[in-house]
């Protein structure tokens, strides 16, 4: 139980912290960043493999910057398509 909830609550931190660096692109608040903060883990995990401080199975240094890459690419795709409509 304990492990989800860290799981949980670190990919919020992940996400806001991609998000910070990003430049704050990412809709949808806390629930936006957890969901970010989830894919960004494993877009890095991917990319530069799970290297670092490791909290809640989460390899926090490549999470981080794999969700700024994320939270980066959805703000250009959504000003993609807000200019288009």
């Amino acid at each position: 139980m304990w492990g989800i909830i860290i799981s949980i609550v670190m990919a919020v931190i992940i996400g806001i912290i991609g998000d910070a660096i990003a430049g704050h692109n990412m809709p949808g608040g806390v629930i936006g960043a957890m969901i970010a903060g989830f894919v960004g883990a494993w877009v890095g995990a991917w990319l530069f493999g799970d290297w670092g401080p490791v909290i809640g199975n989460f390899a926090v240094i490549p999470a981080i910057l794999g969700t700024a890459i994320f939270v980066f690419i959805l703000g250009l795709i959504s000003r993609l398509f807000s200019r288009t409509t």
